[in-house]
């Protein structure tokens, strides 16, 4: 079992950055690949980028890529999305989430998901 919990989000003006935070609790929280995903109203939820169990391999979608980073520090068991330039389009709530399946850009691919932190870019 692992519970998720996001933080850091926040207003903020475009162009400017977050870092959001998802601390999780239990033993094997290593032993799970990590994904960022978000969800605006009104809309499906997105694939924001995902990390593997050892932070050997990172993946985004077009939509964020060089702008956004994910690292993990599996001794603090917490995983971080860095996330600059931002944009409006990146309104949201975003979610953290625990998964050892494929493909890492699906949401069904995780099995534990945090509460959500709001990210909200003004103009």
């Amino acid at each position: 079992q692992v519970q998720l919990v996001e933080s850091g989000g926040g207003l903020v003006q475009a162009g400017g950055s977050l870092r959001l935070s998802c601390a999780a609790s239990g033993r094997t929280f290593s032993s799970y690949a990590m994904g960022w995903f978000r969800q605006a109203p009104g809309k499906e939820r997105e694939f924001v980028g995902a990390i593997s169990w050892g932070a050997g391999s990172t993946y985004y979608p077009d939509s964020v890529k060089g702008r956004f980073t994910i690292s993990r520090d599996n001794a603090k068991n917490t995983v971080y999305l860095q996330m600059n330039a931002l944009k409006p389009d990146d309104t949201a709530v975003y979610y953290c989430a625990a998964g050892i399946s494929f493909p890492r850009w699906r949401d069904t691919a995780y099995t534990y998901w945090g509460q959500g932190t709001q990210v909200t870019v003004s103009s």
